[in-house]
């Protein structure tokens, strides 16, 4: 096992990784920007050194100041968290040849899944069903138009370094296919350094749904179940649930089967999230892979009893998984809502001090959060503040379980979401699981 393990993230999976750690009797530094200095997550590690200004490209994101912080601190492994240098093949690439283990897949797999053009082709040759699209990245709008016309519209242009909703644009016609192409080349190379563009059919009203993987480097790899994350905003996530409201058992079976089979199809190591757009028929197909801890891994720890981020650690030191696929069982439901510091009808950025805080507790409540009173809501970084997590005994108690911690949660001094999640969690169609990708389009 490690001795020392720098976290190079902050906010609540900081935290979130060194409790872990702290749980198995390994070291912690903390990195941090300037703002941060008196987070929580510096307060809580054995050691804390500054990389850099606020700026996350100069602390963050800088490469050489985290491995030296490794260096300087003995650590002998660092964990990425999500975000920020999380699926970065060449941090991963960079930290081994540091002699500091990189808590995560391998470089090769983190490379070959973050192309999404490269991704969707392994997968097709891994027989993981895909959407029509292209074969790889498309090289000028000529062939765009002439891929998109074969396929049928609407289409969906994706940046092939991309994530995050970036890069995107859903083209309902021919004429509009050439802006849309430079508009997504545009905002790719702006957010990712990388220009290239790939098309898929687009699927009207899909749902999103998520698999959990874990695998060690002995070969096992198993799924933990499916997470429903249709729930969102321009492709970011507001609200995810464990298990999907529309997923039957065998259809589960089957979509963890077709997971594991992505994953050793780039001899993948660690924990790790295969996500799929399920029809109206059921059909499924490959949208991506996330190579590192999900920020919603909290419902999936809910409903199984898993510790995501003790595995991860454990996986990463060369211990095996320690079970099968037979030993996962889940039970009950669990939701998670992401409570953002964001004006709830406009979703405009509410950064500020926090002059009141209070979370919710009792029986099945979790919350992660690195957040307090009077701690400042800087605007440099994500504004998420708090993810509030809860399990129940079937999906309707944990529906009255997270309205109630909603109505508990006091956060004074800026805005925040809670409004919005209550309008979702009382919608009828919402209570039903009758709901696509689309919904908040609906409830806005």
């Amino acid at each position: 096992m490690f001795k020392k393990v720098l976290v190079a993230n902050r906010g609540e999976i900081a935290l979130r990784i060194i409790s872990a750690c702290q749980e198995m009797g390994v070291k912690t530094v903390a990195v941090y920007s300037e703002p941060d200095v008196h987070s929580l997550h510096v307060r809580f590690a054995d050691e804390g050194v500054c990389i850099g200004p606020a700026k996350s490209s100069e602390s963050y994101l800088n490469i050489p100041a985290i491995l030296s912080a490794a260096e300087i601190t003995g650590a002998d492994a660092l964990h990425p968290g999500y975000g920020f240098l999380a699926e970065n093949s060449h941090f991963a690439e960079v930290s081994e040849a540091c002699r500091v283990r990189f808590i995560g897949p391998s470089p090769k797999a983190i490379r070959m899944m973050g192309d999404k053009a490269l991704a969707r082709a392994t997968m097709s040759k891994a027989k993981v069903p895909v959407l029509p699209g292209s074969d790889g990245a498309v090289d000028g709008v000529e062939r765009a138009e002439s891929i998109a016309k074969t396929i049928g519209f609407p289409v969906i242009l994706k940046a092939a370094a991309g994530g995050g909703g970036k890069g995107m644009r859903i083209v309902e016609k021919e004429v509009d296919v050439g802006k849309a192409f430079f508009a997504a080349q545009k905002e790719s190379m702006a957010a990712f350094g990388s220009d290239e563009i790939y098309i898929e059919k687009f699927l009207v009203n899909p749902r999103h749904i998520e698999i959990q993987l874990m695998a060690d480097r002995m070969g096992t790899t198993v799924h933990l179940g499916e997470r429903e994350c249709s729930i969102q905003r321009r492709h970011q996530k507001l609200l995810e649930e464990a298990p999907s409201p529309v997923v039957p058992e065998k259809l589960r079976d089957k979509m963890g089967k077709v997971a594991v089979q992505a994953a050793q199809a780039v001899d993948y190591e660690g924990a790790g999230t295969v996500e799929f757009l399920l029809d109206e028929d059921d059909r499924f197909y490959f949208m991506e892979m996330n190579t590192r801890i999900q920020v919603e891994h909290p419902v999936t720890e809910m409903v199984t009893g898993m510790d995501l981020v003790k595995d991860q650690i454990r996986v990463a030191a060369g211990e095996p998984l320690g079970y099968r696929q037979k030993d996962i069982v889940v039970r009950g439901a669990s939701i998670e809502c992401r409570i953002n510091a964001e004006d709830p009808v406009t979703f405009t950025p509410s950064p500020g001090t926090i002059h009141a805080f209070h979370v919710p507790g009792g029986p099945g409540v979790r919350v992660d959060t690195a957040a307090h009173a009077e701690c400042v809501v800087n605007p440099y970084y994500d504004s998420l503040i708090a993810k509030i997590v809860v399990h129940g005994r079937d999906r309707p108690e944990a529906i009255a379980r997270m309205r109630r911690c909603l109505h508990l949660t006091v956060i004074e001094g800026v805005k925040t979401t809670i409004p919005l999640h209550l309008r979702i969690l009382d919608d009828p169609d919402f209570r039903a699981g009758r709901y696509s990708t689309r919904f908040l389009e609906h409830l806005v």
